[in-house]
């Protein structure tokens, strides 16, 4: 049996019609399936819960939505064990497919889950914040400041609804990215990686403890980034002007910023922050709140994922 939880509004209205393409397949293959349709903000996430409670040795789960839709089943699953995952993608930036290098049609991409030829152990990442008062699971990356605070304009952004209208979601980030950086505030930050001494850094701009090598709808902020590694990559940008953050988007964008003043890329295990000035916190995308104390730490091989 297959369970299919399935986002019709991802991407502004596009999951409809993969799921009509998906369903014609799934229908021909003969493969025996449910299928669950959400219909509000977090039900992916209940959905998820109620079907890893069914009494079958493993549970083939396959999400048909966007990168929030994935978070949200993410935090919902509770058996990690038994469940074997499948991803098709439908959304404006589709970061985690693009990070699993998930590539073809909607048809093409339900096949390999029901030939299920390789299932690997992929890491996903989980925050936590003011002291463990919040948690939640991630597969792409979360982080503090203007990616946040991007993310968090992107939620109820007319513009993305334009823009994922005419096939051109991912310039929400890029446009949104331009606006935070001239608005919201810097503020002082003590970092510590894996434990270990803790370092000071003056005007952060942005922490983005990366699964993936992207965010944002394709902006590659960890280059190396790897879910199979153990580990994250923690970018941040500090210490220099909001006029030469401008500047140094295009570098950011293109993917060359590791070994340019005011960023860094950090590979770890952990990563706790806390910072003088509340900032946005976000999850692949989610709002988690404005907050002060934020760890983060990579689930080594946590989803086993049919790839």
């Amino acid at each position: 049996m297959y369970y299919f939880i399935v986002n019709r509004t991802s991407g502004s209205g596009r999951a409809k019609k993969v799921w009509t393409e998906v369903k014609k397949e799934l229908d021909k293959s003969g493969a025996e399936y449910q299928v669950f349709f959400t219909d509000h903000a977090g039900h992916a996430g209940e959905l998820a819960d109620e079907i890893c409670g069914y009494a079958e040795e493993c549970i083939h789960l396959v999400v048909v939505g966007g990168d929030g839709t994935v978070n949200e089943v993410m935090n919902g699953m509770h058996d990690f064990d038994k469940v074997r995952f499948g991803y098709i993608p439908t959304g404006s930036g589709n970061d985690f497919a693009r990070g699993m290098k998930i590539t073809g049609t909607p048809a093409e991409n339900l096949q390999r889950i029901l030939r299920e030829e390789t299932v690997q152990a992929v890491d996903i990442g989980e925050v936590s914040w003011e002291n463990g008062s919040g948690k939640r699971r991630f597969a792409i990356s979360s982080g503090v400041g203007m990616d946040a605070d991007v993310c968090k304009q992107a939620l109820t952004s007319k513009l993305k609804k334009f823009l994922n209208k005419i096939r051109l979601g991912s310039m929400t980030y890029v446009c949104l990215t331009i606006k935070s950086l001239f608005t919201m505030p810097t503020t002082t930050a003590r970092i510590t990686f894996d434990h270990g001494e803790t370092k000071n850094y003056e005007k952060l701009i942005f922490l983005a403890g990366m699964n993936q090598p992207y965010e944002g709808g394709g902006v590659p902020m960890a280059p190396r980034g790897n879910a199979f590694d153990g580990k994250l990559s923690v970018c941040l940008a500090w210490g220099i002007s909001r006029l030469q953050a401008f500047f140094l988007l295009p570098i950011l964008v293109a993917g060359k910023h590791e070994h340019i003043k005011g960023f860094q890329v950090v590979e770890c295990e952990s990563v706790e922050l806390e910072i003088e000035q509340d900032m946005v916190l976000h999850a692949d995308g989610e709002y988690c709140g404005d907050i002060t104390h934020a760890a983060f730490r990579c689930l080594p091989g946590k989803l086993h994922m049919i790839l």
